[in-house]
């Protein structure tokens, strides 16, 4: 029981916030509170997907230093083998 009302006051925390966020942007000056939280946000997201874009090429650059490290070792191997068995 207890897990339903913690789940209904979630719901009605998130439905009032929803109606308080409407009364706040009817006026002007709330309006321009709540463009300025959006656009905070909006910033945030921006940095946090640069971020992210920038470790996924610097983690696509190491994994490709390491298929070629790799290569050139199984073709070292490959050719260290290949004269012990001339």
């Amino acid at each position: 029981m207890e897990p339903m009302k913690n789940v209904l006051w979630f719901v009605l925390g998130l439905a009032g916030g929803f109606v308080a966020a409407h009364f706040v942007n009817k006026d002007p000056r709330g309006h321009e509170v709540l463009a300025e939280v959006d656009a905070r946000i909006s910033e945030f997201t921006d940095r946090i997907g640069e971020a992210y874009r920038a470790q996924e090429a610097k983690i696509d650059g190491i994994a490709a230093d390491v298929k070629d490290a790799a290569s050139h070792a199984i073709d070292a191997a490959s050719d260290a083998v290949a004269e012990l068995t001339d």
